[in-house]
């Protein structure tokens, strides 16, 4: 997971995340990872229009986000 992470920062690319909150609930965001720190993930997350930080064992399924481009 950590790699991938790292990738995504590397290339400044947007992800889908399933994420394990505090409260027991899972939810799905839209983050820009911006920094690894120890077991969590730095993020701005597009979802909720502001910065994060994840534990990275809540994070439960990481895709590269889809994009809607109006042409």
């Amino acid at each position: 997971m950590k790699k991938e992470l790292q990738r995504a920062i590397a290339h400044q690319q947007q992800l889908d995340i399933i994420y394990f909150g505090n409260q027991g609930k899972t939810s799905k965001r839209t983050i820009r990872p911006l920094e690894i720190a120890g077991d969590r993930l730095k993020a701005y997350c597009l979802t909720r229009k502001a910065p994060r930080v994840f534990v990275i064992d809540n994070i439960l399924a990481i895709q590269p986000a889809v994009i809607n481009r109006v042409v």
